[in-house]
């Protein structure tokens, strides 16, 4: 770990370390001159506003109406959000962020009669327009918004609830700020004596330190903020809860959980079958950590135990631009097309914000537009190979958003979040199999194989775990049970014990961890980090060891964009979620990785 005694701003960011975000708006200026040109665009949602019962044709106009208002929107809000981002304390661009955030809500507002008066056609006649020429572009896109028939209210109740979308942010809104700006992590002296200040950032970085005094004294200073506010926490999360079940009961949805998986049309089977696979594959994660308790030699082992590196000798320190080298070696198998778009938009054309600064956003993750490159957020530490992972998965995502958006029109560009997972733990995973291919000596082989349980262990059960507690506390909030802190902290700890085994003493803090994920602000989100990391490892032993055949497959599939259902798309590429085997594969591997650990060891 390394010490930093000061805090960094952005000020002390080198240039070639921001992203470049002119692409989207040379000055702050133009946003302002596009957004007021948009406020007056809205009012032409009135022109078609009881006429698209008339003719295929005034559908078409209307769509391609409202699919203009929304990539206009998109640009705004996508330049707005990444400022913001960038130091969630500075005003005026919270301001701005605020102003995009509002102006959606007016344009849902002014469209959210568009799918009730669609519906209000009846059946046959909707049928005989979608077989009119005019719209055959179209007609995927409209048959995505008929199948929210039963789920489509008046126009007045749907415009009603489109007017609340932005009071619906409040809780997580609430929640951001408290965590990325407000809250105080405290400090930790670390093995030379320095006062290092623990941040979202470098907190993992800490945990890995070799000092396990480090270790847990930083973990019980980080784990303290939260229960100083622990009861704001779960008010958020109570509320948050409350807003969705509101709306999947008013859309005459049987569940959150339902209504969560409709929209990308996944089968509430995918969700149920990983559950139990996990729940029948936790002998090897329960190994793993008994291993871990072994070769540390511990009597204990705690959490702040399960991420240090079991290899001494090993000090990892990678400045950024080695990390796309490493990264950029490992995707050869994905084309010199497909590493070269890469290379330039990591180093040259500057899609990524590099380095932790103070404000800015925790985290990662890849964002951009229709019209703009990629655009990724880190928060990047040498020290840390979690940050070359992160870096790679991320990059998955870009390169996801790039081919498709280059490939499919802007109707149908975006693709799902079931199937984003899988491009980005697909580049992890080659990224692995790359550094074992190296010339290594037996401590780095055990240190990478640990990285890979480590994945795994985060990826698949962890988000896994995270999907389960989801699942329960929803189950108890729509049985009108009353989610307060107690609630929520018992229904983690019961499963903190499930999944962590007898073999590790669980702190009582840990209870307050569920209340530091973002995640569960975006409902039923989680679970698909753990079926992507199933797929993306069945796509990469196919196209690793298959041909052409396999690659383009792939890459037809990152080309899809949103042209197909994502079961769909990935059944195109050659797997099938539907089924349980891509999960029992991926925990097969779990289990050979954990076994080659011992056998290493030993």
């Amino acid at each position: 770990m390394e010490a930093k005694t000061k805090t960094i701003t952005r000020e002390d960011i080198a240039e070639e370390a921001k992203w470049d975000l002119n692409g989207l708006y040379l000055q702050e200026s133009f946003w302002q001159e596009d957004f007021k040109k948009l406020e007056a665009d809205l009012a032409g949602y009135e022109s078609f506003k009881g006429t698209l019962a008339s003719s295929a044709k005034t559908i078409k106009a209307c769509i391609e109406f409202d699919i203009g208002i929304s990539r206009k929107i998109e640009k705004l809000y996508i330049y707005a959000h990444l400022r913001n981002d960038e130091d969630k304390t500075h005003t005026k661009n919270q301001g701005n962020f605020e102003k995009i955030v509002r102006l959606h809500t007016l344009a849902a507002q002014a469209s959210s009669y568009i799918p009730s008066e669609l519906m209000a056609i009846a059946e046959d006649r909707m049928h005989h327009f979608l077989q009119n020429k005019e719209l055959s572009f179209h007609k995927l896109h409209l048959e995505r918004i008929l199948r929210y028939r039963k789920h489509t209210l008046s126009e007045k109740e749907e415009k009603l609830l489109a007017s609340s979308a932005e009071i619906a942010r409040t809780a997580r809104d609430a929640f951001e700020m408290l965590d990325n700006a407000d809250l105080k992590l405290g400090t930790v002296m670390d093995e030379n004596g320095n006062e290092v200040v623990i941040t979202q950032g470098n907190f993992q970085s800490i945990m890995q330190n070799q000092d396990r005094r480090v270790r847990k004294e930083a973990f019980e200073e980080f784990y303290s903020a939260y229960s100083d506010h622990q009861y704001t926490f779960a008010s958020l999360l109570s509320s948050n809860i409350k807003k969705d079940i509101f709306y999947a009961r008013e859309k005459n949805h049987a569940s959150v959980r339902e209504k969560a998986m409709f929209n990308e049309n996944i089968p509430v089977e995918v969700y149920d079958n990983l559950i139990a696979s996990v729940h029948e594959n936790m002998a090897p994660l329960h190994k793993y950590f008994f291993l871990r308790k072994k070769i540390l030699k511990l009597d204990q082992i705690h959490i702040y135990d399960t991420s240090v590196p079991l290899v001494k000798s090993i000090h990892w320190h990678v400045g950024y631009n080695d990390s796309v080298k490493k990264i950029l070696n490992s995707l050869q198998p994905l084309g010199s097309d497909y590493t070269e778009v890469l290379r330039k938009g990591l180093i040259q054309d500057r899609w990524v914000d590099r380095y932790e600064s103070k404000g800015k956003r925790s985290g990662a993750y890849s964002s951009g537009c229709y019209d703009s490159n990629p655009f990724i957020l880190m928060n990047y530490q040498e020290d840390n190979i979690n940050s070359m992972y992160t870096l790679a998965h991320e990059a998955g995502h870009s390169m996801h958003s790039f081919l498709s958006r280059k490939t499919q029109p802007y109707l149908y560009a975006d693709y799902t979040i079931f199937v984003a997972e899988v491009a980005s733990t697909f580049n992890e995973a080659l990224l692995t199999k790359y550094l074992f291919s190296q010339d290594i000596d037996k401590s780095m082989k055990i240190y990478l194989t640990c990285r890979e349980i480590d994945n795994l262990r985060g990826t698949l059960y962890r988000q896994t775990m995270f999907a389960e507690f989801e699942h329960l506390i929803y189950a108890s909030a729509e049985k009108n049970q009353p989610m307060t802190l107690d609630a929520f902290k018992d229904i983690y700890q019961k499963l903190l014990k499930e999944y962590f085994g007898e073999n590790t003493t669980l702190d009582d803090c840990l209870s307050i961890e569920c209340f530091r994920i973002p995640h569960f602000y975006f409902s039923f989100y989680v679970y698909k980090y753990a079926t992507g990391i199933s797929a993306a490892y069945a796509l990469v032993d196919m196209v690793s060891e298959g041909g052409t055949t396999e690659l383009n497959d792939y890459l037809n599939f990152l080309k899809g964009g949103g042209s197909k259902y994502p079961i769909d798309l990935l059944k195109g590429a050659g797997v099938d979620m539907t089924s349980p085997e891509p999960v029992r594969t991926a925990l097969k591997k779990f289990s050979a990785l954990v076994n080659q650990l011992e056998t290493l060891t030993n």
